[in-house]
């Protein structure tokens, strides 16, 4: 299995990182790919990919609650990195209408800023998008010029949703959400193409059940797994195989 999104250089997991980077390993975890936030967050992601070399890589990107009015000074150091350091995508970036509005403008930019960058360095994008599916699709659809791929992360959307991310060629990443019982996903993934799955779990956030509320950590990509195979007909071993192969495919592993 690959958590294809995972925050493991956050400070929730400083007092026991090295136990549970050995727990992600015991579960069948073959990497761990960390998205990138902000500015502050790029020296203990590095730090975290170093200490794991054979598990870890990072992206590079700026997350859209992370845009604020100097955005533009923040993306031009970011891009800069791109001539330091290998990163295996342009993440997590997108559009977040959930907690805050003011800078909606300025997270559009950001984000097709950034998708450029991918298309220029033939990258994958890893996209949040929160209250904000109709706007995202619109900008993908927009710069889908056949160059641009990558995954909708922690999707939690409709049938549909799912259906119009897919004709653009992006990913659908499966997390915790999942699991939850008023998720409502218990309806969608039985109808999802399973060539366009890839498994995550975003922690710290959104652990899956029965972990709902605490700590997540990558180990727990099993139980997105074991929520799949419940939901499919296919079996805990061809998730397992189906999605590791289109997380390899698409980050290039």
């Amino acid at each position: 299995m690959i958590d294809t999104h995972a925050h493991i250089y956050a400070k929730e997991f400083d007092h026991d990182r090295d136990e549970v980077v050995e727990r992600a390993i015991e579960q069948g975890i073959e990497h761990i790919l960390l998205p990138n936030i902000d500015l502050a967050s790029i020296e203990p992601m590095l730090a975290t990919e170093a200490a794991y070399p054979t598990i870890c890589r990072s992206m590079m990107g700026l997350h859209p609650c992370d845009v604020k009015q100097d955005y533009q000074t923040t993306l031009n150091k970011m891009l800069a990195w791109f001539d330091k350091h290998p990163f295996i995508a342009v993440g997590e970036i997108g559009i977040d209408l959930y907690w805050d509005q003011t800078f909606k403008k300025e997270q559009e930019i950001a984000f097709i800023s950034q998708m450029r960058w991918a298309k220029e360095k033939q990258l994958p994008v890893v996209i949040h998008t929160r209250d904000s599916m109709e706007e995202t699709l619109q900008l993908v659809k927009q710069e889908q010029d056949g160059n641009l791929r990558g995954v909708f992360h922690c999707f939690g959307g409709s049938i549909e949703e799912a259906k119009a991310i897919n004709d653009l060629g992006f990913h659908l990443g499966l997390g915790g959400v999942s699991t939850f019982k008023n998720g409502g996903m218990d309806k969608v993934i039985p109808h999802l193409d399973m060539d366009y799955v890839i498994l995550e779990t975003d922690c710290p956030y959104l652990a899956p059940v029965p972990h709902r509320g605490k700590r997540n950590e990558p180990s727990y990509t099993r139980l997105v797994l074991d929520r799949i195979v419940e939901l499919t007909p296919y079996s805990a071993e061809e998730i397992d195989t189906i999605t590791t192969r289109n997380a390899k495919h698409l980050f290039q592993l």
